[in-house]
């Protein structure tokens, strides 16, 4: 699989915010490492069920705030990023599930440092 990008490379990507590293990049390496936590499930009922939920939850927030960025109103885009936060949390729990109940074929594709992103 594909490095992850370390800080450097995310800033020079898309720029820096107040946080430090943009929120849209980080939305897409997100992004990214959940699509090979998907890819890492296993081949079982649950596995495929909850591949989907993830996908989708897990993969969702980034091009949500695209369009966050291109809201009509304000309460548009307050709309959108809540939305966009509610997938969030959603992912964090499918990942809990994951790691508690090993669905996961190779344990360094679920590290710790994904879930604790989301915390």
């Amino acid at each position: 699989m594909k490095k992850e990008l370390d800080r450097s490379e995310l800033r020079s990507k898309k720029g820096i915010d107040r946080h430090g590293v943009a929120l849209e990049a980080w939305l897409i390496e997100f992004a990214v490492r959940i699509i090979g936590v998907v890819e890492s499930l296993t081949d079982t009922k649950a596995g495929k069920q909850i591949a989907g939920q993830l996908i989708r939850s897990g993969t969702f927030p980034a091009p949500n705030y695209g369009e966050a960025q291109s809201a009509e109103s304000r309460k548009d885009f307050v709309h959108k990023m809540k939305i966009a936060l509610k997938e969030l949390r959603e992912s964090h729990i499918w990942l809990q599930i994951i790691r508690e109940k090993r669905l996961i074929e190779r344990a360094e594709r679920l590290d710790s440092s994904l879930l604790n992103a989301m915390s």
